[in-house]
């Protein structure tokens, strides 16, 4: 890849690496923020097993049909759970091969966030040299339309 020099561009160019930049920027940070929604809810999974207990068995819990509506059922397995693996399949698992998928789940999404994280800094860090560059640029123009009219003036 090319190395450009900022301070060589004109503003229009300049304005147009920026903006490229800004879309950039949002999208790894939208990247990494669906990422550790995802994680949430891996880590939330693997948490709630932690109920998965002999003592537990035969309770009674409310079991959800929709975010907002619940019917009322008891906990019979305590061993086994039903795992939602993506598009509709759901595979059973023991309570501890639940927990082992949930943690490489994790790692896997941890791993991803850590790739992405220096490519987002070196984005925003390109982003504040064309900011600055830009910046420079405007004041010299605004410098020289001064100088010209005090010119014209006199």
């Amino acid at each position: 890849m090319a190395q450009v020099n900022m301070a060589e561009l004109s503003l229009p160019q300049l304005e147009v690496v920026k903006s490229q930049l800004d879309q950039e920027v949002e999208f790894l940070s939208t990247s990494i923020a669906q990422l550790k929604v995802v994680q949430n809810k891996y880590v939330e999974a693997k948490d709630c097993l932690n109920v998965l207990n002999k003592s537990n068995e035969g309770k009674e819990l409310l079991v959800p049909l929709t975010s907002s509506m619940y019917v009322p059922g008891k906990l019979s397995d305590v061993n086994h759970v039903l795992i939602d693996v993506g598009t509709g399949y759901y595979v059973e698992k023991s309570a501890d091969n639940a927990r082992d998928f949930f943690k490489r789940k994790i790692d896997f999404l941890t791993k991803q966030m850590e790739k992405i994280q220096p490519a987002l800094q070196e984005k925003h860090t390109m982003k504040q040299v064309v900011t600055e560059v830009l910046s420079q640029k405007i004041q010299q123009l605004a410098a020289v339309g001064a100088s010209q009219a005090a010119t014209t003036k006199a």
